[in-house]
């Protein structure tokens, strides 16, 4: 019987690795597209007031849906979700959700209206440093407003995206931001030609995109039996939990955005392109973060919130061990490929149009002080997840309270030596605080969750990865000829070749020095590509 338990819990842990998987493959089409965005507004409009406006405009909403939407929403609603589906009926369940969408249209409604109206104080407070009147403010104010219903859409796909993942059905919701960049493409592509202002079709794009998003999501949503039509219940148990929960998940779930922000606060003080640098350095850390990082904590959380909606510890345990072993399997790594190759992937990714070499160099030293930190990213993502699992709200706040001074008093001490790149390296400190202090929380209160292990694997992935660095380091500047900016297909080649020699290097130390992690890879590997599975 230990035998078969054992396999059980085994199993759950291979299907969440499946569903990151699946997630991840999706996610990765969407970070490519999301590359090619990036690279077509860089060469459409460089790094120069009109790009700083437009970043600013965007990541207002932006970082109201990881903070309201994906980073508290999703967080607070599925672990309350599958306590019904687990402990009483999907009917009920589902019941639940229909619920919780219509208060949540209603709530969304008055947001976006509140949000156009009050563009010019929101503008303010997110990029003081842009005065509050002049050119640059205004066009901020003006495209702010047009983006900002962008937080409705995206936040109705979060809804979508708690429900579709807790019945353990991924594909749909993880595909979502393909819309998104297809229609920032569009716009930008499409629609910015005609305008008196270009930068207007970029923001038009984006609320294309969100609806795109969310039309995506209603064949899934109504194929699993969820009724969309309206049903005003705001005395429903579960939406008073669900509130409980969500309001302390905006800080506890959310604070690499918080820090953000505050870094696009600080960065407006500096030289005329610092908030571009940032942006496009982040744009690259986010394509390793989220092919398998947040891809990971997505597939573990209902899994998680399963196991204490039963209340099993030791699986609870395996299962979180299972997922930071393998989000450090490949973010340790991609840490390290980033410092060594950071450099011509900027220029092969940006460099061309109104993006020159100086806006190349700017975001590569940006793009450096992310990547020491990209470990923390992801980690936190995980053990964010757990709390939420455990429906415990108080631990996270308290521990992003204590980033957020750490990351404030760490910016204030480094913009002014090291500027923009200063803001990147006291967000990556002050994330590593944040995942140091979860792991001492949660050791407080649960014993009975192990993490040993996931030290073990880690010290094998930093020497494997070491092992790659060292050896890319030396082909790079044993051939450094070879890697002058000769035009963007040579330097495709050379990038695409040394990113092949790093992941063969990687992936033969690991499995020479007994990565067991390794041996889940080629689980996600096999689902993606439809191979038998053994059993």
């Amino acid at each position: 019987m230990r035998k078969i338990h054992d396999y059980g819990a085994y199993e759950k842990r291979e299907q969440v690795t499946r569903a990151a998987g699946t997630v991840a493959f999706f996610t990765f089409l969407s970070r490519i597209l999301g590359l090619v965005r990036d690279m077509v507004i860089a060469a459409l409009f460089g790094s120069g007031m009109v790009a700083d406006a437009f970043f600013v405009a965007f990541r207002i909403p932006n970082l109201l849906r990881r903070l309201f939407a994906e980073g508290s929403l999703t967080i607070a609603f599925i672990p309350v979700f599958t306590e019904y589906l687990n402990t009483k009926s999907k009917a009920e369940a589902l019941d639940l959700a229909r619920t919780t969408l219509t208060i949540l249209s209603v709530i969304l409604v008055v947001v976006s209206v509140a949000g156009v109206l009050f563009a010019p104080w929101i503008v303010r407070v997110q990029a003081f440093g842009f005065g509050g009147s002049g050119a640059k403010y205004e066009l901020t104010v003006f495209l702010t407003r047009i983006t900002f219903p962008y937080i409705l859409l995206i936040s109705i796909v979060a809804f979508f995206m708690g429900v579709l993942n807790s019945l353990k059905r991924f594909a749909a919701p993880a595909a979502a931001p393909i819309f998104l960049n297809i229609g920032i493409i569009a716009g930008a592509v499409l629609i910015s030609p005609h305008l008196k202002n270009p930068i207007m079709g970029v923001a038009i794009g984006v609320i294309i995109g969100g609806i795109l998003q969310v039309l995506l999501q209603v064949p899934w949503a109504k194929k699993e039996g969820l009724n969309l039509a309206p049903k005003w219940n705001p005395g429903h148990p579960a939406l008073k939990r669900i509130g409980i929960l969500m309001i302390p998940a905006v800080f506890g779930s959310a604070v690499y955005q918080l820090n953000q922000f505050m870094g696009t606060l600080l960065a407006s003080f500096l030289p005329e392109g610092s908030i571009s640098w940032l942006y496009y350095a982040d744009r690259i850390v986010q394509f390793p973060l989220g092919i398998f990082g947040i891809a990971m904590s997505t597939a573990a959380l209902p899994t998680l919130s399963q196991h204490m909606a039963l209340n099993n510890l030791k699986e609870f345990s395996q299962t979180l061990s299972h997922s930071l072993r393998m989000v450090f399997f490949i973010t340790i790594p991609s840490l390290v490929g980033l410092l060594v190759l950071g450099e011509p992937i900027v220029r092969l990714i940006y460099q061309r149009g109104a993006f020159g070499a100086h806006a190349a160099s700017m975001t590569y030293s940006a793009l450096v002080f992310y990547s020491v930190g990209l470990w923390a990213f992801s980690g936190i993502r995980i053990m964010v997840s757990a709390f939420y699992a455990m429906q415990d709200t108080r631990t996270p706040v308290i521990v992003a309270i204590c980033a957020l001074f750490a990351n404030l008093m760490l910016s204030l001490l480094l913009m002014g030596p090291m500027k923009h790149a200063g803001l990147a390296l006291a967000l990556s400190g002050a994330s590593g605080l944040q995942f140091l202090l979860l792991v001492i929380a949660l050791k407080k209160k649960a014993p009975g969750v192990s993490l040993r292990p996931v030290i073990t694997s880690s010290g094998k992935s930093l020497i494997a990865a070491g092992t790659m660095g060292a050896f890319l380091f030396w082909i790079q500047h044993t051939y450094a000829a070879v890697f002058i900016f000769k035009g963007t297909a040579y330097l495709l080649i050379d990038v695409a070749v040394m990113v092949v020699i790093g992941a063969l290097l990687y992936f033969g130390t690991a499995r020479i020095i007994g990565c067991e992690e390794l041996a889940s890879l080629f689980v996600v590997m096999r689902s993606r590509a439809k191979l038998p599975q053994n059993k």
